[in-house]
């Protein structure tokens, strides 16, 4: 391992420590010719090598660092179906037929990853017990009602559960209700992404570690990719670098704004204590503008989660807040250490709806799934491989745009990190972070 990786593990904390089968990519030293180039090795950009390579198509992916490295090593790790948004609003900002199409396709994700884990047999501590969206107050439970009839009424199944059942499943007794998925679920996320990546090569995809794309231009009738050691000819061209756009040299950067999210797991619980907090594993966050998350690994590891960077200049006040988090919603884990604490980046668009951005001759950048990425990443990377590789963009979820512009991106990142860290300020206790 080189000092490098050593460090990017550190960032990502919990998942890159628990992490049992990387990969094996080295970088690009050659010249090579593909019918698919992809650049990014998220869950995006190993899907659609994935898809390409089982389709017979040649492929090559090239990412700047290592697989995973950027907001698909740090997720979360919920595999959500549809997006943050409720269908009605889905519906009014994209129309009635786009939008259906979209909740249709988002709604059966899951069973996109699922099955995909299965047959590749991907060792990713994969667990589908649902997730938990959990009222934070009694505002919280009226949004969940309205969730719960939209879903239900666009063919999910959602089961709206009252304060006891929630404290039930949870072991805690802060939550008014709780809106479950039962066809949602968790997974270990770089474990999943390295699976991808391996499930892709064992089809016949090349991926490339270390390998930035310093120059891209397109000239007859090919792409050209030329990184530091070697070049990549493509005829056509998927950008997958969501949140981490500044890793490839690209001509126009997908727009969004970026929000940092940060996570904290403790050590693992006592075998009584998994018996009672979250004993089935589902994976949930809550209603509150300021959203917050919790989940268990593997090992029992109770993982705490909010918005903002425990790696910048709020990372005191971060690492307090989800002290004061834990504590308040499980006081007997309170005083438990925090061996692993990582942040990432979420790419936002205004509308909270990702975008599939023509790039240029046969060439899509797809981002903007603001913090749904798992799932979606998965089924807009398979789409996009065959769109690129058919010419026929019907296959995508979503149509395609020509054009994406979010004004303000900076301004409003920093914006998201102030409010983070204020309501962080104002919702700890002056407990001191281990």
């Amino acid at each position: 391992m080189t000092s490098n990786q050593a460090q990017s593990d550190l960032s990502r904390g919990l998942w890159a420590a628990s992490l049992k089968q990387r990969a094996d990519c080295g970088p690009l030293t050659q010249e090579i010719s593909v019918d698919l180039a992809v650049i990014g090795g998220g869950f995006t950009g190993c899907s659609a090598a994935y898809e390409a390579a089982r389709s017979g198509a040649s492929v090559a992916l090239l990412e700047a660092h290592d697989i995973g490295e950027g907001g698909s090593g740090r997720n979360v790790g919920l595999v959500n179906a549809g997006l943050w948004l409720p269908p009605d609003v889905i519906l009014t900002q994209m129309g009635d037929a786009p939008g259906r199409h979209l909740i249709d396709v988002l709604g059966r994700a899951p069973d996109l990853v699922f099955d995909l884990i299965t047959r590749e047999g991907i060792e990713c501590e994969a667990t589908r017990a649902g997730t938990l969206h959990l009222a934070h107050a009694a505002s919280g439970l009226k949004d969940l009602q309205n969730r719960h009839r939209q879903g239900n009424q666009f063919g999910a199944s959602l089961h709206l559960l009252d304060a006891a059942e929630t404290q039930r499943r949870t072991g805690s007794d802060a939550f008014h209700g709780a809106l479950l998925n039962p066809a949602a679920g968790t997974v270990q996320p770089l474990a999943y992404c390295h699976g991808l990546a391996q499930a892709a090569q064992r089809a016949g995809a090349q991926l490339f570690a270390n390998s930035p794309v310093e120059a891209l231009r397109h000239e007859a009738g090919q792409w050209q990719l030329m990184t530091p050691q070697g070049i990549v000819r493509a005829g056509a061209l998927l950008v997958a670098t969501n949140a981490y756009a500044e890793a490839a040299a690209l001509p126009e950067r997908p727009q969004y704004v970026p929000v940092n999210y940060c996570q904290f797991a403790t050590r693992p619980m006592s075998a009584e204590q998994q018996a009672r907090i979250l004993p089935a594993g589902e994976g949930c966050w809550d209603t509150a503008q300021v959203m917050s998350s919790i989940r268990r690994d593997a090992a029992g590891r109770m993982i705490v989660g909010g918005m903002g960077n425990s790696r910048g200049l709020g990372a005191a006040l971060h690492a307090g807040w989800a002290r004061h988090k834990l504590r308040s919603l499980y006081p007997e884990l309170g005083d438990q250490p925090f061996e692993h604490h990582w942040s990432g980046r979420i790419a936002m668009t205004s509308d909270h709806i990702p975008k599939v951005q023509v790039f240029g001759p046969n060439a899509y950048a797809i981002f903007g799934y603001s913090g749904r990425g798992i799932a979606p990443g998965t089924v807009f990377g398979t789409a996009a491989a065959k769109a690129l590789l058919s010419g026929d963009d019907s296959h995508l979820p979503l149509p395609v745009v020509e054009a994406y512009a979010e004004r303000f991106t900076a301004a409003k990142g920093a914006f998201f990190e102030f409010g983070a860290t204020m309501v962080h300020t104002l919702n700890r206790l002056p407990f001191t972070a281990r």
